[in-house]
C-alpha cells in the first residue's frame, strides 16, 4: 500500500476551516492575593497550525501534493496563520479575506502537562456570498488538477450548505471523490459525498442513534448511506477501528499498541483516508491504512503527524514474523534505509542465492544481524542463479527462497536482484557494512568500494545446498 501511494503522490483540494494553535507552557506555584485563582508563570509558547491546517499537514507529511482553500479575516491572527502555511513545503494556497471577520485563534494555558483554561478569538457566521462565488470559482479553475477533494468543517462559517453542496456537485461532474470530516447535526449539506468520518459522538448527534450495540451501529450505517446519498457509509469507533459500509458492514481494527493522546487524530484519518483513495486503493485498503497513520499519531504526545517511513516501520513492528511484510521492492527500501542512517542504526547487507535453506544458512545470518542494527539480505533471481550455476538450479523459487530467509528472526528486509552481482543494489542502498562468507579471503568482494567496512563470516562445516543435493542424488545413482 504504501510503495504505491509513494509512487503515485497525488495532489488533494482541502477546503475548510484554518486556524490556528496556541500554546503557553508555564508554572502555578502559588494564588494570588488579589482573588483565589492561581498566579500562572509563563516559560514558553508555539504555535501550531490547526482545523484544515492540521489536515493539510498531514497530507504533506504523506508525501501528497496539496491546495488549501479557506478565508480569514484581516487581522493579526491571519498573519500568523500565513506566517505558519509559508513554512510548509509542496502545496498551494487560496486563501481569501474578508473586513469583520476574526480568524480563529484558540490559546491553551497549560501548566505541569494539565490545560487550565482555553481562550477563543473567532467568527463563526457564514461567509460572505461573494466570497463563497469567488472560492468556487477558483475550484473550478483548478479541479482538473486533483484527485480527490477534502472538506474540513469545523462549523466557524466556510462551508455553508449552499457552497458545500455546490462543491460536492462540482467534484461529481468531474468524477472526483469527495471526502468531508463532518461537524454539527446538519448533515443535508454534505449529501452526494463519497463518504462522510463522524465518529460515534458525532454520529449519534446526527443520526439520534447511540452507537452502542452492533445492531445500532450497522443501522446507523445503512442510515448514513441511504439518507445522504454516500457511495460509502464510515463511523470511526476510537481503539476500536473504523466501521465500514461498503456492500456490507464491516470493522476494520485498529492496530494501535499504545495511545497517549488522541489530539489531531480525525485530521489524520480524513488525510490518510484521502491519499489512499486518490492512489488507487481500494476503501477497505483505504481504512487500513488510515488505522495506520492514526496508530502512529496517538502514540505521539499533541496534535501530530505521521510520515509514510513511519507508517512502514510500524507497520513491520506489528508484523515482525510475519515474512510477506519483509520482502520489499528497491525504492520503498531505498527510502527506509535512509530514515533508518538517519536515525543511527547500522546497516548491514549480504546476499547469496539460498537456494536450500540449511542450518550453515541460519547461523551465517545470526552473526551478520550481529554486527549492526538491520540486516537485508539480497537473494539472486532464478535467472541469476541458471547463469552462476547451472539450468538444473535453483531448486526453489525466487518467491519460495524469499519466503524462507524473510521467516528468520535475523532478517529485517529481503530484496531480490537479477544481476549476477549485487553491486546496484549495494550502490542504491548504501549499506554500513557488507557481509560476505570465510571462502572471499583474498578475493575481491563485490561492493567493497561502496560500503564503510567488509566483514568475513565463517560458515558451519559440512553444510551447503551442494552437499544436501548430493546427499539427495547419490542413493538414486546407487
Amino acid at each position: 500500500m504504501i510503495e504505491k501511494i509513494r509512487n503515485r503522490q497525488p495532489h488533494i483540494a482541502v477546503i475548510g476551516d484554518i486556524m490556528l494553535d496556541h500554546y503557553i507552557f508555564g508554572r502555578c506555584e502559588r494564588i494570588s492575593p488579589e482573588a483565589p485563582v492561581p498566579v500562572f508563570d509563563t516559560q514558553t509558547e508555539k504555535s501550531l497550525l490547526g482545523g484544515a491546517g492540521n489536515v493539510l499537514s498531514n497530507l504533506l507529511s504523506l508525501e501528497a501534493n496539496a491546495t488549501l482553500f479557506s478565508v480569514l479575516g484581516k487581522d493579526d491572527n491571519a498573519l500568523l496563520i500565513k506566517k505558519a502555511l509559508n513554512k510548509l513545503p509542496f502545496h498551494h494556497n487560496f486563501i481569501l479575506y474578508e473586513d469583520n471577520r476574526i480568524s480563529t485563534k484558540k490559546t491553551r494555558i497549560i501548566a505541569s502537562h494539565q490545560q487550565m483554561i482555553r481562550l477563543d478569538e473567532e467568527s463563526t457566521h457564514s461567509i460572505k456570498k461573494g466570497t463563497e462565488n469567488v472560492l468556487l470559482h477558483q475550484l473550478k479553475e483548478s479541479i482538473h488538477l486533483y484527485d480527490v477533494i477534502l472538506l474540513s468543517d469545523y462549523g466557524k462559517g466556510l462551508l455553508s450548505t449552499t457552497l458545500t453542496q455546490s462543491i460536492i456537485k462540482l467534484a461529481k461532474s468531474y468524477d472526483i471523490p469527495i471526502l468531508v470530516d463532518p461537524k454539527g447535526e446538519n448533515y443535508n449539506k454534505y449529501t452526494g459525498a463519497t463518504l462522510l468520518t463522524p465518529n460515534k459522538k458525532e454520529a449519534l448527534l446526527a443520526l439520534k442513534i447511540p452507537i452502542d450495540s452492533q445492531e445500532n451501529l450497522s443501522t446507523a450505517l445503512y442510515t448514513f448511506k441511504k439518507r445522504y446519498q454516500l457511495k460509502y457509509a464510515l463511523i470511526t469507533l476510537s481503539e476500536e477501528g473504523i466501521a465500514l459500509l461498503d456492500k456490507k458492514v464491516e470493522i476494520i481494527p485498529t492496530v494501535a499498541k499504545e495511545v497517549f493522546d488522541v489530539t489531531g487524530a480525525g485530521d489524520t484519518v480524513i488525510a490518510s483516508l484521502s491519499v489512499a483513495i486518490a492512489s488507487g486503493l481500494s476503501i477497505q485498503e483505504a481504512c487500513q491504512f488510515s488505522n495506520q497513520a492514526a496508530a502512529v499519531v496517538v502514540a505521539k504526545v499533541g496534535s501530530a503527524t505521521t510520515t509514510l517511513h513511519e507508517i512502514s516501520l510500524y507497520t513491520h513492528t506489528l508484523s515482525k514474523g510475519r515474512a510477506e511484510s519483509k520482502y520489499k521492492q528497491l525504492s520503498e527500501l531505498k527510502s527506509i534505509v535512509s530514515h533508518l542512517q538517519l536515525e543511527g542504526k547500522r546497516i548491514v547487507f549480504t546476499n547469496g542465492c539460498f537456494d536450500i535453506l540449511h542450518r550453515g544458512h541460519a547461523s551465517y545470518l545470526e552473526k551478520a544481524k550481529q554486527l549492526g542494527d538491520i540486516l537485508i539480505v539480497g537473494i539472486n533471481a532464478d535467472e541469476s542463479i541458471q547463469k552462476l550455476k547451472g539450468e538444473n538450479r535453483p531448486i526453489n523459487t525466487l518467491e519460495d527462497r524469499a519466503f524462507l530467509i524473510a521467516s528468520l528472526e535475523s532478517v529485517d528486509f529481503v530484496i531480490d536482484f537479477e544481476e549476477e552481482t549485487p553491486y546496484r543494489l549495494i550502490q542504491s542502498l548504501h549499506p554500513d557494512i557488507l557481509v560476505k562468507g570465510a571462502d572471499y579471503q583474498n578475493k575481491e568482494v563485490i561492493g567493497s568500494d561502496l560500503v564503510k567496512e567488509v566483514v568475513l563470516i565463517d560458515f558451519v562445516e559440512g553444510k551447503s545446498t551442494t552437499k544436501i543435493i548430493e546427499k539427495i542424488i547419490k542413493p538414486c545413482i546407487d
